[in-house]
């Protein structure tokens, strides 16, 4: 038996209602109010971002403990002497969220919070390079090159400078 898919957009209206347009249809359809009018629209976009919220919270403690996991079996297998745990958690997240960013692009049929809950949250928890390597590439492929190295060059030295400066202010004021 074969699946039918459709891509159906929904809109969530001021009254509480579901409207939904289906390509090929001519008129769109409507469903009932949700949690009652107006106020329970206010109550769902409410919930919604509660749920966003959670999502990202699950996922962050799934990565970093997966980030912690990393950074003990590199540490055991070739010593402390250099940060391998950083380094494969910085290269392993930005490879993976180049594979998410890429599928939600062309295959599209994640959800937000599936979005959410894989690149906000765990690669969030597992390395935030994994972001900031995105935002670089989008820069770049934008066409954005001398804005691109900006952001890396700025990136960079200001997060050194950043964490500099914080030890500066703890030694000094401790």
């Amino acid at each position: 038996m074969q699946q039918m898919r459709m891509n159906v957009h929904s809109v969530l209206t001021k009254a509480g209602t579901v409207k939904l347009r289906v390509p090929g249809e001519a008129v769109d359809r409507t469903l009932k109010p949700l949690f009652g009018g107006p106020a329970g629209a206010a109550e769902l976009e409410k919930r919604t971002l509660t749920m966003g919220y959670l999502i990202v919270f699950l996922g962050g403690g799934i990565g970093a403990a997966m980030r912690h996991g990393v950074n003990l079996a590199t540490a055991r297998a070739f010593g402390t002497g250099f940060p391998y745990g950083t380094l494969t958690v910085n290269v392993a997240g930005s490879l993976i969220m180049g594979a998410l960013a890429a599928y939600f692009a062309f295959k599209g049929d994640a959800t937000q919070h599936w979005r959410l809950f894989l690149t906000t949250g765990i690669l969030g928890g597992f390395t935030t390079f994994s972001a900031f390597s995105l935002d670089a590439v989008l820069l770049y492929e934008r066409g954005e090159v001398g804005l691109a190295a900006l952001y890396v060059v700025a990136s960079v030295a200001l997060s050194i400078a950043g964490l500099f400066a914080g030890l500066m202010l703890v030694r000094n004021f401790t």
